[in-house]
């Protein structure tokens, strides 16, 4: 905004030159971009924050210039001494929520004509061209006080009244700029008893425009919603300088001063008879109240300001302070629509003392106690192992619909949790209806979504909420852990060594064991979406907690991939629970001084004993000398009987405090095998 130097001066007695005053009005937060010299003048340019509408006028930069500067501001005269009599035009306001005062006078016997030399002059050096001496002194106003007017010539408003109305539909209408217009329904029209005249804060109406012959003015000066034109000057890709005010919010209690300055202006250059004011004022401002602690106020500023100052402060620039012992009371003006609460109170004060005068302080960093969020530490432990393991976090909309569970093949039970949904009453669109009660579909979305763009490798995953609709007022919130896995190697050099389950079910071993967790198994799984025989359910003791597994054959012909017997591995697991259990405690222990001994075991067992049951089998046996037990091969096919199936087996020994020999291990190991195949069925199929 230009704004130039001695207009401002019109206002307040400024002695010093016109860098100082660019200077304290910067530092006050009105940045002063540059400076032009024009004649005897300095016109500035300065940008203004969309907070602070007050200084979209030379009123607003002045008043900010004497508060800096500590200097009384004086305001033009702005009273209407002489009235003719009664405005002839009457005015109604239809939509009130969207026009809350609307005042207007009429001049009649004007004399339309070019302005004066100083009118087009400060005009021009504002960045405004002159037109004639009555729209004119509306602009100069919308520049000096900073309010938009509108002048209509009286004779062309039908029926002698202006309506303030919405638009509704199918209307359409010739704006000043010659461009016929089709206006959306929601749009605040300004009408007089025909049709509309103009596009209420936006810009007027062809028809009722000034013109050379015109003798009798109407003078608009109104308070709009600044919501309502900021929405219709973007649907009708129209900004003018009025809407640029309107929007931001102008001052409701002072559109009268301007109305009434504009009337003088108008009568001074082209003569005529000013009416009484018609005010139409629905919705009436009322000022806000707000008490701020002294000590508040000195604690977030970091310095001791007097009390007396601080009032002074914030009266100088229009709030209106008043001690009241520990506290100060301030009731903001109405141009100030950005000042509501007490932080603004502060920063008016931080502001108009002037931040260069506050002494900069190193932060302080005090220690202190706190105890540890162990449930946000598990949840981040959890999320860094499975990124760790090569999986790429993904965050998806928290939706879905009921298609999604009908490809997974999840059917409608009483039982099944996963169709226990809710449904949304203002969803996004249609497809995503309703709060997801599980994760995979919309990783489902993401892989492939990547594989269509080429991506073969895809690891993700998402530690995210599912909404489980019981039927209370609320649902239940469940964190879940779900992550998909696809590695189409056929183009590579090498192969994974390991099948895909394992990969994956080694990330969730990964996750289990970071959380410390006992008892947690794994069982066969009847998820009907996955691979009967790849595919597991993950219990604590008995409570199911979710499931590991390839995605059937079924589900991965209704995808419609065009790969070759795709293997997509999906989990899902209800980590919440688990980050709530406490973890077993952290034993440390010497490292081992002594050499280990190994022993392989193979062993032939029905289909129906896992593996998992047959490892816990052999870990569980009592002897100090046992270290560990893990599976290392699986095998089912020829030379083995039907239902059957080989395991095998590898048991750590290691003594404490000696190195074991050959005689102390086989004792134990005869028994250790003996107890296993007790307990589990199982024949020996043949030791190393």
């Amino acid at each position: 905004m230009r704004v130039s130097l001695d207009w401002i001066k019109e206002f307040v007695d400024l002695k010093a030159s016109a860098q100082e005053v660019a200077d304290r009005l910067t530092m006050a937060g009105l940045e002063i971009e540059g400076m032009e010299k024009v004649g005897d003048d300095v016109v500035m340019e300065v940008n203004v924050t969309p907070n602070r509408p007050d200084c979209l006028s030379i009123l607003g930069v002045a008043r900010e210039a004497a508060a800096a500067f500590c200097l009384p501001l004086r305001l033009p005269l702005s009273e209407v001494a002489a009235e003719s009599g009664p405005c002839a035009i009457a005015v109604e306001i239809n939509d009130t929520d969207l026009c809350h005062r609307y005042a207007g006078r009429q001049i009649s016997g004007v004399r339309i004509s070019q302005s004066p030399e100083w009118l087009r002059s400060r005009l021009e050096k504002c960045g405004i061209r002159s037109i004639n001496n009555i729209v004119d002194v509306t602009n100069y106003i919308l520049l000096e006080f900073g309010h938009p007017l509108h002048a209509f010539d009286s004779s062309k408003v039908a029926g002698s009244i202006i309506r303030v109305a919405r638009a509704g539909e199918g209307r359409s209408m010739m704006t000043l700029d010659n461009v016929e217009r089709d206006i959306p329904e929601d749009t605040l029209l300004i009408w007089d008893g025909a049709e509309p005249v103009a596009i209420a804060g936006i810009m007027g109406g062809e028809r009722s425009s000034v013109t050379e012959t015109t003798t009798d003015i109407f003078l608009e000066s109104a308070y709009f919603n600044p919501a309502s034109i900021r929405k219709s000057s973007k649907l009708l890709g129209l900004r003018s300088e009025s809407s640029y005010r309107f929007e931001r919010g102008t001052d409701i209690i002072f559109l009268e001063a301007a109305l009434n300055r504009a009337a003088l202006l108008i009568a001074e250059l082209g003569g005529g008879k000013i009416s009484s004011i018609v005010d139409a004022y629905p919705i009436t401002y009322s000022p806000i109240e707000i008490t701020v602690p002294y000590s508040k106020i000195n604690r977030l500023i970091g310095i001791d300001i007097p009390k007396k100052e601080t009032l002074e402060l914030l009266n100088n620039i229009g709030i209106t302070a008043k001690d009241s012992g520990d506290y100060l009371t301030a009731v903001p003006p109405s141009f100030r629509g950005d000042v509501t609460g007490t932080v603004d109170i502060i920063e008016e004060v931080a502001r108009c003392y002037g931040y260069s005068r506050i002494p900069a302080r190193p932060p302080k960093a005090a220690l202190t106690d706190a105890s540890i969020d162990i449930k946000a530490y598990r949840i981040r432990a959890v999320r860094e192992t499975v990124r760790k393991s090569g999986f790429d976090e993904v965050v998806n909309f928290s939706f879905m619909n009921s298609a999604d569970l009908d490809l997974l093949s999840i059917i409608e039970n009483i039982d099944e949790p996963r169709r226990k949904h809710l449904m949304l009453k203002n969803p996004l669109r249609q497809e995503e209806c309703l709060m997801r009660t599980t994760l995979v579909p919309a990783l489902l979305r993401n892989f492939i979504y990547n594989l269509s763009r080429g991506i073969n490798d895809i690891r993700i995953f998402e530690l995210s909420r599912v909404f489980i609709h019981h039927g209370s007022q609320l649902p239940e919130e469940e964190l879940n852990l779900a992550g998909l896995y696809f590695s189409d190697n056929t183009s590579s050099l090498w192969e994974e060594q390991s099948p895909p389950f394992y990969i994956v079910k080694g990330v969730l071993e990964a996750v289990l064991k970071e959380l410390r967790l006992q008892g947690i198994s794994f069982r066969y799984s009847d998820e009907a979406f996955l691979h009967p025989g790849k595919s597991a359910d993950i219990y604590y003791g008995d409570r199911k907690l979710g499931y590991i597994g390839e995605f059937s054959p079924k589900i991965t012909e209704r995808l419609e991939l065009k790969i070759k017997k795709p293997q997509i591995i999906v989990f899902e697991i209800n980590i919440g629970s688990l980050v709530d259990m406490p973890g077993q405690k952290v034993a440390y222990e010497q490292i081992p001084r002594y050499p280990s001994i190994e022993r392989d075991v193979a062993m032939i067992l029905d289909d129906q004993v896992t593996a998992d049951e047959l490892v816990k089998e052999f870990r569980e046996f009592s002897s100090d000398i046992i270290e560990n037990a893990v599976l290392f091969d699986h095998y089912k096919g020829k030379n083995l009987p039907e239902g059957k199936k080989s395991l095998g087996v590898r048991v750590t020994y290691r003594s404490k405090d000696r190195t074991l020999t050959e005689t102390e291990i086989e004792p134990v190991h005869a028994l250790l095998v003996e107890s296993v195949s007790r307990k589990t069925g199982a024949k020996l199929r043949g030791t190393t």
